[in-house]
C-alpha cells in the first residue's frame, strides 16, 4: 500500500473522529425539542437515511450482490451507534465514552486474531496514554469505570460492536465505501427505531416536535454527517483497526472543545491536559511513521 494512500486514510479517520465530536450539536437540539432520548437516535439515521435515499436507490444493485458479508457488516456499524446513543440514555455520559472508548483495545485484539497483525509497543504506549488522557479528563482519577448496569453494559457492547465493524471493513476491502455509507444508516434506522418501539412506543415524536430541528439537522448531515460517515468507513480499509481507534478518538479533543465553545462546558487544566493526552495518542503512530519514512 503506498504511503499517500496510508497518509489520507489516517486523515480521514482523524476527520470521521472530529465530527463525530460535534454529534452533540443535533442531539441536545433534538433533546430540547422535546423527543425522548430513545427516539432521538431514531430521528438522528432517518434525516441522513432520506437524504442518501436516491444513492441507496442507484447503488441497490451492487449492495444486493454484495451478499451476507457486507450486511453483517454494516448492521454491525449500525447497532454500534445505537448502542452507543442507548448507553448515554442508560448511565453517565461519562461512563459511557470511557466504556465505548475502550474500542482500541478491542480492534487491537481482534486485528491479532483475525489478521495477524503484530501488537506493537508504540500501539500499547498509545492505548495507555488514551485511557490515562480519559481517566484524567473525566476526574476519575485511577478508578476505571468497571461496567455496573445495562447503560454501561450497552456503551462497552458499542465499543465491540464498532471495533468487529473496523475488522471487517479491513477484511472486505472490495466493498465500497459508499454502499457501507448507505448500509450504516438504514441499518441504524433499522436497529434504534425497533429498540425505540419496544421500549418508548408511547412516546414517539410528532412532526410538530421535530419540525423546528429540521434545519440545524439537514445542515449538519449533508455538511459533516455524511460525509463524516463516509471517511469513517473508507479510511479503515488501509489501517490497522488498533490504530483506527486511536484515530477516532479526536472525537473526545473536539466534543470537549467544541462544548466548551459552543455550550459553557467546564474547560480548565484537567481536561487540557487530558486532551492532550488523547491526542497525543492519536497521533503516535502516524509520526512516528512519518518519522521512520524520512530517515
Amino acid at each position: 500500500m503506498s504511503t499517500v494512500v496510508e497518509g489520507r486514510a489516517t486523515l480521514a479517520c482523524l476527520y470521521a473522529g472530529a465530527v463525530w465530536g460535534l454529534f452533540w450539536i443535533p442531539l441536545r437540539a433534538l433533546e430540547g425539542a422535546g423527543l425522548h432520548s430513545l427516539w432521538i437516535t431514531t430521528v438522528y439515521f432517518l434525516v441522513p437515511a432520506v437524504c442518501i435515499l436516491p444513492l441507496a436507490v442507484l447503488r441497490w444493485p451492487h449492495i444486493r450482490r454484495a451478499g451476507l458479508a457486507f450486511q453483517i457488516t454494516v448492521a454491525a456499524s449500525g447497532a454500534a451507534l445505537t448502542l452507543y446513543s442507548a448507553s448515554i440514555v442508560f448511565t453517565d455520559v461519562v461512563r459511557a465514552l470511557m466504556l465505548f472508548y475502550l474500542m482500541p483495545v478491542w480492534s487491537m485484539l481482534l486485528a491479532r486474531v483475525v489478521l495477524k497483525e503484530r501488537i506493537t509497543p508504540i500501539r500499547i504506549v498509545a492505548i495507555c496514554m488514551a485511557i490515562s488522557g480519559m481517566l484524567i479528563m473525566f476526574g476519575l482519577g485511577v478508578r476505571f469505570p468497571v461496567p455496573r448496569n445495562v447503560g454501561d453494559w450497552m456503551g462497552l457492547a458499542a465499543g465491540v460492536f464498532w471495533a468487529i465493524t473496523m475488522v471487517r471493513v479491513r477484511c472486505h476491502q472490495h466493498h465500497a465505501s459508499a454502499d457501507l455509507t448507505v448500509g450504516f444508516f438504514f441499518w441504524g434506522l433499522i436497529v434504534s427505531a425497533s429498540a425505540a418501539l419496544m421500549l418508548a412506543p408511547e412516546h414517539m415524536p410528532s412532526w410538530d416536535q421535530t419540525k423546528p430541528t429540521l434545519p440545524l439537522l439537514l445542515l449538519f448531515m449533508l455538511l459533516l454527517v455524511i460525509p463524516g460517515t463516509y471517511a469513517s468507513l473508507w479510511g479503515p480499509k488501509f489501517l490497522n483497526p488498533g490504530v483506527v481507534g486511536l484515530l477516532f478518538m479526536t472525537e473526545i479533543v473536539v466534543g470537549a472543545i467544541s462544548a466548551a465553545l459552543l455550550a459553557g462546558e467546564p474547560f480548565a487544566a484537567r481536561e487540557a491536559i487530558g486532551v492532550l493526552l488523547i491526542a497525543g495518542a492519536s497521533l503516535v503512530e502516524p509520526l512516528v511513521s512519518l518519522r521512520r519514512r524520512r530517515v
